[in-house]
């Protein structure tokens, strides 16, 4: 019994030296890295909201990451923590679900932002690319700016508080009239394909 209670002492004494010893662990760019974490402020708050679901983000400052998380093999979510350019288009494809629960709205984000615990955005960041083109339904581009020209083929495109520097094309009439426009910033022109 008495070895019993020695080998649970020294268990948790081994396990309380590695969460000290991971806590204090190197603290370079710490400012930056916390001024710069709006993917993991959201899934932390996500994961809050809704316990019975995972939810992962994307978090990437690489084109070729970008590129992928917004393909139909990505996630609902994807961000960027700095200025990004994509030498190549880009294509959001695929159906995803808010915070990855496929029992709420069909819904997929771009974020352009860091934020603080309080969810108060903190910097907003640009991506740029020749062209953006949305595949995917109710896809929100969320502060920030996206630099190109953007391809709308799927309902409910919106703009949040987000900038587009360049022409938005809607394949259709009935796709820019489900569009949400009002609190965001288009450059170009916005126009329905011929």
């Amino acid at each position: 019994m008495v070895k019993s209670y020695k080998k649970r002492g020294l268990f948790l004494g081994v396990c309380a030296s590695l969460i000290i010893l991971a806590g204090c662990g190197n603290n370079e760019d710490t400012a930056d890295k916390a001024s710069s974490s709006v993917a993991s402020s959201e899934v932390a708050s996500s994961v809050a909201e809704s316990t019975e679901v995972v939810t992962t983000a994307s978090i990437s400052n690489d084109p070729a990451d970008v590129v992928a998380g917004l393909s139909a093999d990505g996630t609902w979510i994807y961000a960027i923590t700095e200025d990004v350019v994509v030498p190549e288009d880009i294509i959001v494809s695929g159906t995803f679900y808010d915070k990855n629960d496929e029992s709420g709205d069909i819904y997929r984000k771009l974020a352009l932002y860091s934020q603080d615990e309080d969810h108060k955005v903190t910097a907003e960041f640009t991506l740029e690319a020749p062209t953006m083109t949305v595949e995917s339904p109710n896809f929100k581009i969320q502060n920030g700016t996206f630099i190109g020209d953007v391809v709308v083929k799927a309902e409910g495109f919106q703009l949040a508080d987000s900038k587009v520097e360049g022409n938005v094309t809607f394949d259709s009439q009935e796709l820019m009239d489900s569009a949400v426009l009002d609190a965001g910033t288009i450059t170009g022109e916005t126009t329905v394909a011929k």
